[in-house]
């Protein structure tokens, strides 16, 4: 925005504007500090400012700015400030967008993030709106393992991977549920950290941010009747290896506790639990096309009976709750039956091997 130059008015005229413009404040009285100052400041505008307080010449636009506005300034002031870093091109031309807004007495203190050459009623409105909070949001989704996570809290805080990892493997960070191991490694907390939205400090450190996602899964867990599962001689940390199989398997909360069946009376009857995603662990992949059950692992559950060794993946609270009550049921067998989740459950093999020619020829399998 541009301004034509006003004449330099005579010295006589420049003291009635003045003396007609105090005779207004004066009846109006002061409102509020922010408008009275601003309106001070206009005051002095309109007798002509010593300095527009123009920004930096040769500003590339778009280049983010982090900004400090002091308490108590006024808009003026503001204007000075975001001039000089080259948010807007002058102050004189932030205070009128604030004057034409009717703003004065709204603009708040605090950090922002700008971006360089920015229009002013769009800067107008995001200091009328105030900083961005100092806390944030941050979410683990369920089933990922610890890399996984470790790499969301790095996306979503600001800290370095390496930093969480080593509050992991430093002892900085606690939990009841490690298993008893000579050293701790990052497999070591596998199942520990509880997948859910939390909120932070933007000055949460990563220890502070593991440790509550740590606690929060010995409080779920601690909530949960076990007495199912030690009743067969497993313990809480079975139960929640068991709750990772029963998250990576089951896409469907319904379907949680008919899939816990399904392992716990393979388990009773000591059968191999046959379960995918325990081989996709042992690869260290996602990719079910290097799907391999041949691989010498603990973790393949096609070769070794009985659960892995530790949590494949963070399971969520209803999968908690299904490993810990799974539903009454003769199904030993289960596959997948349509794209929307859902498994088809056999007692038999033959009956297993029927939904899953089924399920082929749906195309729901290859």
């Amino acid at each position: 925005m541009t301004y034509d130059p006003v004449p330099e008015p005579p010295p006589w005229a420049r003291f009635a504007k003045v003396a007609a413009t105090i005779g207004i404040v004066v009846v109006a009285g002061i409102g509020v500090v922010g408008g009275a100052s601003y309106l001070g400041r206009t005051i002095g505008d309109s007798v002509g400012s010593d300095d527009p307080s123009s920004g930096p010449s040769n500003v590339t636009p778009g280049v983010a700015v982090i900004v400090e506005i002091p308490a108590g300034s006024t808009a003026r002031d503001i204007g000075a400030i975001l001039a000089g870093q080259g948010v807007v091109r002058s102050s004189l031309e932030f205070e009128t967008a604030v004057r034409e807004t009717d703003s004065a007495s709204s603009l708040k203190a605090g950090t922002y993030e700008f971006e360089t050459l920015m229009d002013p009623g769009e800067v107008v409105a995001m200091i009328v709106v105030g900083p961005v909070t100092e806390i944030y949001r941050l979410t683990v989704i369920e089933g990922l393992r610890v890399p996984e996570i470790l790499q969301a809290l790095t996306d979503a805080s600001g800290h370095s991977y390496e930093d969480f990892e080593s509050a992991l493997l430093d002892g900085d960070v606690s939990s009841s549920l490690l298993p008893d191991t000579e050293e701790v490694t990052l497999q070591s907390w596998e199942g520990i950290l509880f997948p859910d939205t939390y909120e932070f400090r933007r000055t949460s450190s990563p220890t502070q941010i593991l440790q509550r996602m740590s606690s929060t899964m010995e409080q779920h867990v601690a909530s949960i009747d076990w007495s199912a599962l030690t009743d067969l001689g497993l313990t809480e940390y079975d139960g929640i290896v068991l709750a990772s199989l029963i998250e990576a398997e089951a896409l469907l909360d319904e379907e949680r506790p008919i899939i816990s069946s399904v392992i716990h009376n393979r388990l009773e009857m000591e059968m191999k639990l046959d379960i995918d995603a325990t081989v996709l662990y042992a690869l260290d992949t996602r990719d079910v096309t290097r799907f391999d059950n041949t691989i010498d692992s603990p973790y393949n559950t096609y070769l070794v009976a009985g659960l892995p060794p530790t949590p494949i993946a963070a399971p969520r609270l209803s999968s908690l709750q299904a490993a810990a009550s799974p539903d009454d049921t003769p199904y030993l067998f289960y596959v997948l039956s349509d794209l929307e989740g859902h498994h088809a459950f056999a007692e038999t093999l033959e009956e297993h091997n029927q939904n899953v020619n089924q399920a082929r020829e749906d195309g729901v399998l290859g």
